[in-house]
């Protein structure tokens, strides 16, 4: 008998050659390009954030600074919100390196108490010096929790908090001092008369002794 013809909508079968993975080589091929792509598109946003100001960057200025089509932009970072935070990512590195593996007493080998105080002063001054950056990366609350440099952040100075007091819930504790860095806030006060960076790094160091003495 004549071999039967599949029903109209039988699925294929995917372990045919017609439906045979790419090799290997290939997807991690496709893979390196993805990267390539994303970091080209990435350094372009640098530029036109280091010409035009972050809190003027558009996802069309990126998209024609980097020769790329402007979904390809929307592709690697959502929205415009993404390509800051992506860029903020970009910022955190030397900080992050700097509390993470760098020297005391911002990074290991100091007491837990001298560390957060270290850590209060690098925070501040490292906002200041990309201060246009942070400020266009404020987002809305939903996703501020969930950016990967605020999450480095607090797991960070909880560790410092369960170190200072194993008793405390260092997890609260540790967005309540993070509150105090908050880059809306920190940008308001650094506006009033009276009020400088001096200033703010006196009332960290102040409420990291208080609090833990």
């Amino acid at each position: 008998m004549p071999a039967s013809s599949p029903p109209p909508n039988a699925v294929p079968d995917r372990t045919s050659t017609a439906f045979s993975p790419l090799p290997l080589h290939e997807h991690g091929r496709q893979r390196a390009d993805a990267v390539r792509n994303r970091a080209r598109v990435l350094d372009a946003a640098t530029r036109v954030a280091a010409r035009d100001g972050a809190s003027n960057l558009t996802m069309d200025a990126v998209a024609v600074e980097a020769s790329v089509g402007k979904g390809t932009v929307f592709r690697h970072f959502g929205d415009r919100t993404g390509l800051l935070t992506a860029l903020l990512d970009r910022a955190e590195r030397s900080l992050q390196e700097g509390f993470l593996g760098g020297p005391p007493p911002l990074g290991p080998g100091a007491h837990p108490r001298q560390r957060l105080i270290a850590f209060g002063s690098a925070v501040l001054r490292h906002e200041q010096e990309h201060r246009d950056l942070y400020v266009a990366a404020v987002t809305e609350p939903h996703r501020k929790f969930a950016v990967p440099a605020q999450r480095v952040r607090h797991t960070h100075v909880a560790m410092l908090v369960r170190r200072l007091d194993p008793l405390a819930d260092h997890h609260v504790l540790g967005h309540t001092l993070l509150g105090y860095l908050d880059t809306a806030l920190v940008n308001h006060l650094l506006g009033e008369p009276g009020t400088d960076l001096f200033r703010l790094e006196r009332g960290w160091s102040d409420l990291v002794t208080r609090l833990f003495p």
